[in-house]
């Protein structure tokens, strides 16, 4: 069985779904874009997920912050206010019949190229956006049995030359590290920062919890989850001791219980990592106490789908 953080339920409905192609909606076999789109020649562009629970885009207004705010950092002209962008994704929502249990993938690019090249000048159109929203729940036989992590020696970019913060579509030293992590056998991997402290996984948010703490590490090499920030968020709510910092691998083989977080498994429990047995080698009591937090937190701050 595929295990990991990403596995999700099988759905035969996703075979018929329509995708989102600059305001066109095409069937799955049909939606096709250019070669010489940037995101295809040199990663050029920008990502944002979001989940669809109850009618509700959950926490969409951080996930379109995340996303204007990495377009800005690249320069780039979504030609999209947030309001419309939401638009457009009700538009591919309702053309599909979608309410609940749904992950939608926002992609731009900086548009067609008129010749493979870097430089942005020769780009002659506008952006491409691209919409894609699958019935997709996450699998709870994950859940329950836990995921298995291994070190990779690839470690996370610096901001000064590719900021961990920023959700783009070159994520090749992402999908390196997890290359490594499968060949070790185990299903994704833990990345360490510059100085050798534990930063995040390949593509998602690393806790540890220790005598009842909650650590995760410090904001400066991994991701700008939006998870990781309300899991943060939901700790210090319920007083629940939680602290942002640099810490090693021997923090991590002693801990009580390790956990990931995303946008689309939520909290995901880690029962093993580099062959080491973490706590009882099961999902944890407070790995299961935040889980349930989170979900109170969705269930607190639905937004309506028409963002009024």
């Amino acid at each position: 069985m595929l295990t990991g953080t990403h596995v999700a339920v099988d759905d035969s409905r996703n075979q018929d779904i329509l995708i989102y192609i600059n305001g066109e909606l095409l069937p799955r076999k049909d939606a096709k874009i250019s070669v010489f789109d940037s995101g295809y020649l040199v990663g050029d562009g920008i990502w944002e997920a979001v989940r669809l629970y109850n009618g509700t885009l959950v926490f969409i207004d951080q996930h379109l912050e995340r996303l204007y705010a990495a377009a800005k950092s690249i320069a780039l002209d979504l030609k999209l206010s947030k309001q419309e962008l939401i638009e457009e994704i009700n538009k591919t929502l309702q053309a599909n019949n979608m309410s609940t249990d749904v992950h939608v993938r926002i992609m731009f690019t900086r548009g067609i190229k008129k010749t493979p090249s870097q430089d942005p000048r020769y780009t002659i159109s506008g952006p491409n956006l691209v919409i894609i929203a699958e019935h997709k729940k996450a699998s709870e036989e994950v859940k329950q049995k836990g995921i298995t992590l291994f070190t990779s020696t690839v470690r996370r970019g610096a901001p000064d030359y590719l900021d961990p913060r920023l959700n783009c579509h070159s994520k090749l030293h992402e999908v390196q590290a997890l290359v490594q992590a499968l060949e070790a056998g185990a299903d994704e991997a833990l990345m360490l920062d510059q100085q050798g402290f534990v930063a995040t996984c390949n593509s998602t948010n690393f806790f540890i919890v220790r005598n009842g703490a909650v650590w995760t590490s410090t904001s400066k090499y991994c991701m700008n989850g939006i998870t990781r920030a309300n899991v943060i968020a939901v700790c210090k709510k319920h007083q629940i001791e939680i602290q942002e910092k640099d810490f090693s691998l021997f923090d991590v083989y002693s801990a009580d219980e390790a956990f990931t977080t995303g946008t689309f498994g939520g909290l995901t429990p880690v029962i093993k990592i580099d062959g080491r047995i973490i706590g009882e080698g099961k999902p944890g009591l407070w790995t299961n106490k935040l889980s349930n937090l989170y979900q109170e937190l969705i269930l607190e701050n639905f937004t309506s789908l028409n963002h009024d």
